[in-house]
């Protein structure tokens, strides 16, 4: 038996006691007690163990030997897409989001595509029986014996039904890991030593056996991943499944990504058959659009590598109150309350009366600074009633002196607007330093100043 004692150590001093206080004696902070399992060094058990063909020793990098370390496929591009290609084998991915947004749906959907009749992929719940996940699998249209379903919260079992099924594992799926535990530890499933401690023993597991392990996270009321912050340094990728509950659309975001660029984004739309790719994101927002109304003007903005024309709405009307409001839908509220100001100050637009509305159409979220000049021309075409031209989009960022400050990936943004149909481009003056390659068909507007763009704008 595994020699091992349990100790409640400080996070911020690094002390450790025998018993849980609600104050460290030491430093003084308070709740930074976190219960930990001390092992003795000379025994370790199966679940933490390595493989025995694991590496021990160093070697030169030159000399490391990658062999078959090839990402494995994913017949679903928007999710090879997040993950930079594919499934890295070895990887440990922590998927989160709300509750009811699809995680489980999404999951299920990749094991069944990543699995093959002889290399099956371990699923397992914590919260769901298999008949239950079975009838999601039925509504999915899924079939066929590469998924294994397990009931199971104990990390021990699991492990042990891993190695059982290893070398011929595909993967390893937990769903979730808030409800997997350890009896080496005398908390409940879900605490902060739980989670970390089960986390930890999936990543070394994966490491040693070179299987992918997914695990899904519950969100706190903030939208951060539940648990400690540890969990989100131990594994490789970390990913959130956003979207409006009200909206079919749902967005994969990557937030972490060893193997990858952080900040791309796959599309999703919920249906009943499950999440179903939307290959043309910028069409699929723009779909239901209405023409030559005040207070819509269409931005690009880019996720990722990819760029996305989105619909931004703004509506401005007379306060009846002394304080009149500012309320935004999937925009930064600061960069409102900025292009507020400078529209006032900079382009003589006057808004200090005006109660202002701003949304950006499908529930998504836009944080850019180059959808400012979008913004503040549907701020000044519901103001002035006056729409914005059909075929026009506009990219630049705002600055306080009313300067339109140039934005990067800008041929990429033209290309995909002239893709779309638009003729017209608003673009900062700075454009020309940058030489980006015009496409055919497109009129690239240039101008120096907000004024300038509004009056480019404006029908």
């Amino acid at each position: 038996m595994t020699k091992q004692e349990v100790r409640w150590i400080c996070q911020q001093c690094g002390w450790s006691f025998a018993r849980k206080m609600g104050k460290c004696p030491n430093c003084g902070a308070w709740e930074s007690l976190v219960e930990t399992v001390i092992k003795d060094p000379a025994t370790q058990s199966a679940a933490t163990r390595l493989a025995p063909h694991a590496q021990s020793n160093p070697e030169p990098l030159s000399k490391v030997n990658t062999g078959d370390f090839k990402r494995l496929p994913v017949k679903m591009g928007e999710f090879s897409r997040v993950l930079g290609g594919g499934v890295v084998p070895g990887s440990i991915v922590l998927i989160g989001g709300e509750p009811g947004i699809g995680k489980s749906t999404l999951l299920l959907q990749i094991t069944a595509l990543l699995g093959e009749l002889d290399q099956p992929v371990l699923y397992v719940s914590g919260e769901e029986s298999p008949h239950q996940i079975k009838m999601r699998a039925e509504r999915l249209g899924i079939q066929g014996d590469p998924v294994h379903l397990l009931a199971e919260t104990d990390v021990d079992t699991v492990l042990t039904q891993a190695d059982i099924m290893y070398p011929k594992l595909r993967a390893l799926v937990i769903d979730s890991i808030q409800t997997i535990h350890t009896s080496d530890l005398t908390s409940a499933a879900g605490s902060v030593s739980q989670v970390r401690e089960c986390a930890t023993r999936f990543q070394r597991w994966a490491k040693s056996t070179a299987v992918p392990v997914f695990l899904v996270g519950h969100v706190t009321k903030s939208g951060s991943i539940a648990g400690p912050k540890v969990l989100e340094h131990i594994v490789d990728t970390v990913l959130y499944l956003e979207g409006d509950p009200f909206h079919t659309y749902r967005l994969l975001r990557s937030v972490k990504n060893r193997f990858g660029a952080t900040s791309e984004v796959g599309v999703f739309e919920m249906r009943e058959e499950g999440l179903i790719e939307v290959a043309n994101p910028s069409e699929a927002f723009l779909a239901e659009r209405m023409v030559n109304v005040p207070g819509s003007a269409i931005a690009v903005t880019m996720e990722g590598t990819r760029p996305l024309l989105v619909e931004v709405q703004a509506l401005a009307s007379q306060s009846s109150f002394g304080n009149p409001r500012r309320t935004v839908n999937g925009l930064d509220i600061n960069r409102l309350l900025l292009i507020v100001a400078v529209l006032t100050r900079r382009a003589g637009v006057r808004l200090s009366e005006q109660d202002i509305f701003a949304n950006v159409v499908g529930g998504l979220q836009v944080e850019e600074p180059a959808v400012d000049l979008a913004m503040a021309a549907a701020l000044a075409s519901s103001v002035r009633d006056r729409p914005v031209a059909a075929d026009l989009t506009l990219v630049g960022e705002v600055g306080l002196s009313g300067e339109v400050r140039s934005v990067g990936q800008l041929e990429a943004r033209l290309n995909e607007a002239a893709r779309l149909g638009f003729h017209k481009v608003v673009v900062p003056h700075s454009l020309r330093r940058q030489r980006p390659r015009m496409p055919e068909g497109v009129d690239v507007i240039v101008v120096r100043s907000l004024k300038e763009a509004i009056e480019a704008a404006l029908t």
